[in-house]
């Protein structure tokens, strides 16, 4: 016996209530490894692509129409031909000519949101062709294209940074359920979560991304930090003072707590010197610095998880 199901009709108040919403698809982290080898100092840009196409793909979900259904297959073999044949100049640029290809190439693709994560290589001594893989920071970049606007977001992620002093924590309120002790030098380490959101497509991606990283390294270092919120403030403030085709920042970033170890139980001192570095749990700081009157972009942040 051959199970069936029976669609109920539209004629059911029941079902005519219910509507297709927003949708997307596409091929996820295609991983593409692009080596330069016009010299005999290779470049190589290593990064991992996802694509989504938007628009008129309402049978495809209601009636099994696949007219409109480019193959995420498709969208694969696009990825690593355009890396091929445009380079990857930064991943800003390549997911661009990923957008206007599919929405110049087929017509009833209004919009999409394409996404990249680079993972950097350093030379070894320099070396022509030998790289040893960079574990600072993973570089991401998305771009959500809905019909003529286009909207690119940079950042990074994993950049561990620490602060042996010039730091505290003060003056927080206290109950019943208050432990922590207050400090004026303590120890203060996070891993910086960025992302900033372009207002331009015409614009140096690599350049402003070095720009961006070294301006929050110096700023990490160049004041008395009384709470990661504040740090977070000052290096993003520095970002959009510097860089004008920046309208906002964010940051998503853990306080890595580092405990001074209590060793008087053995007769030893501890002067702010031997720690305890916990995983977890841990502080979660979150913020957004934005450009004042410039317009915001939520529809662009959506699906980006993990910020403000």
């Amino acid at each position: 016996m051959t199970d069936t199901i029976q669609d109920r009709t539209t004629d059911d108040p029941e079902t005519a209530k219910i509507v297709l919403g927003p949708t997307q698809y596409g091929k996820a982290e295609n991983h593409v490894v692009r080596i330069a080898r016009d010299t005999d100092r290779h470049e190589i840009r290593d990064v991992t692509v996802s694509s989504q196409l938007r628009g008129d793909l309402e049978a495809m979900h209601t009636e099994g129409d696949n007219a409109h259904c480019i193959p995420t297959d498709t969208q694969k073999n696009t990825v690593f031909a355009f890396a091929q044949t445009e380079g990857v100049k930064s991943p800003e640029q390549l997911l661009l000519a990923l957008s206007d290809h599919f929405t110049s190439e087929f017509e009833w693709i209004s919009g999409g949101r394409w996404a990249a994560e680079e993972h950097a290589w350093e030379r070894i001594n320099d070396h022509d062709h030998c790289f040893v893989e960079s574990k600072q920071e993973k570089r991401t970049a998305v771009l959500v294209t809905d019909g003529e606007k286009r909207t690119v977001i940079s950042g990074f992620y994993g950049l561990t940074v620490l602060k042996s002093t010039q730091s505290g924590f003060t003056g927080y309120p206290k109950d019943r359920f208050t432990t922590l002790k207050e400090t004026e030098d303590r120890v203060m380490s996070t891993d910086i979560a960025t992302r900033w959101r372009y207002n331009s497509t015409d614009v140096d991606y690599d350049a402003i991304y070095r720009s961006v990283k070294q301006i929050m390294l110096e700023k990490f270092t160049d004041h008395y930090s009384r709470a990661l919120q504040e740090t977070l403030h000052h290096m993003g403030k520095a970002v959009l003072s510097a860089h004008p085709e920046i309208d906002e920042i964010k940051f998503s970033c853990p306080n890595k707590h580092h405990f001074v170890y209590d060793l008087s139980f053995a007769g030893i001192e501890n002067n702010l010197e031997t720690h305890y570095a916990a995983d977890r749990p841990f502080g979660l700081i979150e913020a957004t610095i934005q450009r004042k009157g410039a317009p915001t972009a939520e529809d662009a942040w959506m699906g980006i998880s993990g910020f403000c």
